[in-house]
């Protein structure tokens, strides 16, 4: 990983004190909740709904101490108020809730995993995808809003949607040899409002997350509407899903 360089000013260390810097980070935010639970926690709704959203889960993770990522609340509320079960925690815990998910999986009360993460909750969207794999529970769409270290994707996923900020904090994710799936990089600087401590809030950003979700879960189209996908032309083919290669990458930008 290479270390986000806005607000940590890690940048140009070996790569052993990059890894010492993600490890702390999580152990920091271990600490704060263990003293400070403030809104950490599972949100479940509508887990007997016959719908076929009963049997789907997304995981919405927070970035550090809980405070900056509270527009993933509102997300949450909105996939909640669809029948759809949510849960809602710090990014620290991926590891726990990817053995709950595999659980779920593995059990057929869970057959579709979605993950959604912002800040640092983004940056540990590739472990959580890579640890489902290797317990047998493939993810079916992540999302990553403006990851705070540079990341690389092994495992399975269906779809990985790296959402960053190109003249801020964010940087593309990169796949590895072990990566089976598909992976956009889609550059929002343009979108109005937009910023590192506002992407999960901004109301564009919201819908256009909600939209990847219901898209996967109910099987309906994005709605045609100023938040579906504004993409610059040129790439605006090489961004659909439709298109894409099984475990190619693709970089396209909203406006």
């Amino acid at each position: 990983m290479k270390p986000y360089c806005g607000d940590i000013g890690f940048v140009g260390w070996p790569s052993f004190f990059r890894r010492a810097s993600w490890r702390l980070l999580q152990t920091i935010a271990i600490a704060v909740l263990l003293l400070l639970p403030i809104g950490a926690g599972s949100a479940l709704a509508a887990p007997n709904s016959p719908s076929a959203a009963s049997t789907a889960h997304v995981y919405l993770l927070r970035g550090v101490l809980n405070i900056f990522s509270l527009g993933l609340d509102d997300i949450a509320a909105q996939l909640r108020a669809q029948g759809i079960p949510v849960t809602v925690a710090n990014f620290a815990s991926w590891s726990s809730l990817a053995d709950e998910a595999a659980a779920g999986y593995k059990s057929g009360r869970i057959k579709t995993i979605i993950l959604v993460g912002h800040s640092s909750g983004a940056t540990a969207l590739p472990d959580m995808v890579a640890k489902l794999d290797q317990l047998g529970a493939p993810v079916k769409l992540a999302i990553g809003l403006d990851s705070v270290f540079r990341t690389s994707l092994s495992g399975r996923v269906g779809r990985y949607i790296n959402f960053y900020i190109a003249n801020g904090a964010g940087t593309p994710v990169a796949k590895t040899g072990q990566f089976q799936g598909k992976l956009e990089n889609v550059n929002v600087q343009g979108v109005p409002g937009v910023g590192h401590m506002s992407i999960e809030k901004n109301q564009i950003m919201q819908q256009k997350v909600i939209s990847e979700i219901d898209a996967v879960v109910f099987g309906r189209s994005a709605p045609a509407s100023g938040t579906q996908k504004l993409r610059q032309p040129r790439a605006a083919s090489a961004a659909r899903p439709d298109t894409a290669r099984p475990g190619s990458a693709s970089t396209a930008a909203v406006r």
